[in-house]
């Protein structure tokens, strides 16, 4: 894997998509398995930060009301509503302050999965002149799909970290071919 030959070095960010409260285990939209990808991203953080490199995460940062939500005629239980405990970064993520919070879908009659879609994220990296992106988070089938596609066609190199990635699966295989998808794009995977 040449493309990891030294670790992340000058050009590159850590993007961390939707680690979020009600997105792990006894959340109101629970990953499976979603918390196993905290320790992982864990060290990831450890590494961008000793390196003096930038790091981004995104978040769902819904309205009540929602288009995504079940009660509005989208797929979803509520989730994620902006300010509230399930909406907060997982317990135990150690995010540091100086992180760069992207927050998504945060207008009712909207919904975005890519932290890209109506947000500043593309911008912030371009201001922080970062080329290479380290991606992990949930869910592999939505959010981290769709980021990735959004940053392959923006012209980002993307490294998944398939060790911190976990997906919804509501139709067995969907992570898979989600991994699939990305990699089909142009993305690269990384193990650990």
């Amino acid at each position: 894997m040449a493309e990891l030959t030294g670790g992340p070095g000058p050009g590159d960010a850590l993007l961390i998509v939707d680690v979020q409260a009600d997105f792990l285990p006894d959340g109101s939209l629970a990953v499976p398995h979603g918390d196993q990808v905290i320790d992982p991203l864990k060290a990831w953080i450890g590494r961008f930060e000793a390196a003096g490199l930038p790091i981004f995460a995104t978040f769902d940062w819904h309205p009540p009301d929602h288009c995504s939500f079940r009660a509005q005629g989208g797929a979803w239980p509520v989730h994620c509503v902006r300010d509230s405990p399930g909406a907060r970064p997982a317990d135990g993520l150690a995010l540091p302050a100086s992180a760069g919070r992207v927050l998504k879908a945060t207008r009712r009659e909207v919904d975005a999965y890519s932290g890209f879609a109506g947000t500043d994220l593309h911008a912030l990296l371009q201001r922080a002149a970062v080329r290479r992106l380290f991606v992990g988070g949930l869910a592999t089938d939505y959010c981290v799909l769709q980021t990735v596609l959004d940053a392959l066609r923006l012209g980002y190199r993307v490294l998944l970290l398939r060790a911190a990635i976990r997906a919804v699966d509501v139709q067995a295989g969907d992570g898979e071919r989600a991994i699939a998808a990305m990699l089909a794009a142009g993305a690269i995977a990384s193990e650990d």
